[in-house]
C-alpha cells in the first residue's frame, strides 16, 4: 500500500491525496489554495478568470504531476464534501484520469454548479451517492468495498470515506468535527465506526487543522444561540443588519432566516456564491426554509435590490458574502462606497464566521474592517463555531477507531505536529504508526 500525499499536507487548503494498492488507485480530493486565488483577484479585479494554466501557475491547485506514473491505475476519484479547498479544482484535474467522481448528492450539486460557472463540460461521469451507503469499485484484478459515513462539518452531507483493502479500511476523515445536536442534518454515524474498528482501520487519514487547540469543539446548536443572542436583543428596530457568513454553511443559513423572520424582516440573500450553495440545498431538499426567500446573484439585480433596501434598511435582514473581506464580495464593496447602500450609524454588521489565518484574509479583512468602522457601524465579530474538531475530538475519535496508522492532514507542519504530539501521548510512535507528511509525499506501508 501507498499513499501519495498530493496536496494539503504543506498548506491549508489544495487537499489531495491517492490511494495505491497493487494495479490499483483512488483518488481523495481536488482542492483549492483560495489565498493565491484572492491575491489574484484583488490585483485583476473583475478580470480574473479560470483556467488549469492560470491556476497551476499562482500554484492554486494540487502538482498532481506526482501521480503521473499512476495515473493509468486510478479507479475512481472521492469527494468528502462541497468546500472548494476540496472540491475546487475538480473541474481542471479530474479528466486527467479516467475514473468516475463520487460525492453526496448536496457535494455533486456543488461540483455541477462550479461545471456550469466555468463552462465545462467532464469526460468522466459525477456519480452521486446517498450518505450511509455502500458500493463496490471495480479494479484491474479485484473489487473495493467503499462506503461514504456520514458525519458533521460545517456544509451538509460531509462523509468519512472507507475504502476496504486485503490490509483494513483505510478511512479518509478531511474535514470534521463531532456534533451530536446538529442544527440540520444527521449527527456522525458512531455505530458504523464502531463496527469498522472492530473489523480493522489500517489507516486514519485525519483532519488536523485544530490539533493544538485544547478544546472540544461546540457544537453547531451554540453558534445558533449567540446567533440569537445578537439578533434578537440588540437594539437593531430602526436599523439596518447585515449578516455575513460562510455560503455553504447552509445550517447557518437556516438560523439566520428563521431570526430573521422573527424579527418580521424580509430576508434577501445577495450574491452568487450564496445562490450557488442555496440552490444546490434546495435541489436537494435540504433548505424548505429558503422559500420565499429573495435571492439577487448578477450585479445589476444586486444593485437594484440594493437601491430599494435603502429606503427603507429597517424592514429588511441582508445576507451576504465578504466575512473575509474578499475583494469584489459584496460587503467589501458596500464598505467602499461601491453599492448603492448607504451605511449609517448603529447599523448592524454580524460577522458570523471567523478570518481564516492566512495573511491574505487577514489583511483583506482589516482593509475592509477599516473602512466600516469609518461610517461607525456596530460590528459584532465571531458569532460562529468550527466546523472542525479541537485536540479532544481528535482524541475521541482516535481511541474509537484505534487505526494501526494515523496519518495528519490539512496543513503544513504548524498544524499537523500538534497531531503527532496527540498521537505519541496515545501511544503512537512518530514513523512508525503516526507519518508527518508534505506535498508530494510517499507512504509506503
Amino acid at each position: 500500500m501507498k499513499i501519495h500525499t498530493i496536496g494539503g499536507f504543506s498548506e491549508v487548503g489544495k487537499n489531495m491525496l491517492a490511494l495505491e494498492l497493487d494495479e490499483d488507485a483512488f483518488i481523495f480530493d481536488e482542492g483549492f489554495f483560495l489565498p493565491p486565488i484572492v491575491e489574484m483577484q484583488e490585483k485583476e479585479k473583475d478580470e480574473f478568470f479560470y483556467s488549469e494554466k492560470k491556476l497551476k501557475s499562482i500554484r492554486a491547485i494540487p502538482n498532481d504531476n506526482v501521480i503521473n506514473k499512476i495515473r493509468h491505475k486510478v479507479r475512481a476519484q472521492f469527494v468528502g464534501h462541497a468546500h472548494l479547498d476540496h472540491i475546487g479544482a475538480i473541474p481542471f484535474l479530474s479528466d486527467r484520469y479516467n475514473a468516475p467522481i463520487y460525492g453526496t448528492p448536496f457535494t455533486t450539486e456543488v461540483l455541477n454548479s462550479l461545471l456550469m460557472d466555468n463552462d465545462i463540460y467532464l469526460r468522466n461521469k459525477v456519480k452521486t451517492i446517498q450518505p450511509n451507503t455502500s458500493f463496490k469499485i471495480k479494479g484491474k484484478n479485484k473489487s473495493y468495498k467503499v462506503e461514504f459515513i456520514n458525519i458533521t462539518h460545517s456544509t451538509p452531507q460531509t462523509s468519512f470515506i472507507a475504502v476496504h483493502t486485503p490490509k483494513g479500511v483505510v478511512l479518509y476523515a478531511n474535514d470534521f468535527k463531532l456534533d451530536d445536536n446538529p442544527v440540520l442534518g444527521s449527527m456522525p454515524n458512531y455505530k458504523r465506526l464502531r463496527q469498522l474498528a472492530k473489523q480493522g482501520i489500517y489507516a486514519f487519514i485525519v483532519d488536523s487543522l485544530y490539533a493544538g487547540s485544547d478544546r472540544k469543539t461546540p457544537s453547531e446548536k451554540i453558534a445558533r444561540t449567540l446567533l440569537e443572542e445578537v439578533l434578537l436583543t440588540i437594539q437593531n428596530r430602526n436599523a439596518g443588519i447585515i449578516v455575513t457568513t460562510f455560503s455553504s454553511h447552509i445550517a447557518r443559513l437556516k438560523s439566520i432566516v428563521e431570526f430573521g423572520r422573527k424579527l418580521n424582516r424580509e430576508i434577501v440573500f445577495l450574491g452568487r456564491s450564496l445562490s450557488k450553495y442555496s440552490i444546490a440545498a434546495q435541489n436537494c431538499n435540504l433548505a424548505p426554509f429558503l422559500r420565499n426567500i429573495k435571492i439577487a446573484k448578477y450585479r445589476r439585480h444586486v444593485e437594484k435590490t440594493l437601491k430599494q433596501v435603502d429606503k427603507n434598511p429597517r424592514k429588511y435582514l441582508l445576507v451576504c458574502t465578504g466575512h473575509q473581506g474578499e475583494p469584489g464580495s459584496i460587503l467589501e464593496r458596500i464598505s467602499r462606497n461601491q453599492l448603492p447602500l448607504k451605511l449609517n450609524q448603529d447599523d448592524n454588521i454580524i460577522f458570523s464566521s471567523s478570518v481564516i489565518p492566512t495573511s491574505v484574509n487577514k489583511e483583506t479583512f482589516l482593509k475592509m474592517e477599516n473602512n466600516l468602522k469609518k461610517k461607525k457601524v456596530r460590528i459584532f465579530r465571531d458569532v460562529h463555531v468550527s466546523g472542525h474538531g479541537g485536540r479532544e475530538d481528535l482524541r475521541d475519535i482516535i481511541n474509537l477507531l484505534q487505526p494501526q496508522h494515523i496519518i495528519p492532514a490539512h496543513g503544513g507542519p504548524d498544524k499537523t505536529l500538534p497531531m503527532v504530539e496527540l498521537a505519541k501521548e496515545l501511544g503512537y510512535r512518530r514513523g512508525k504508526q503516526c507519518h508527518l507528511m508534505r506535498n508530494g509525499g510517499v507512504l509506503r506501508l
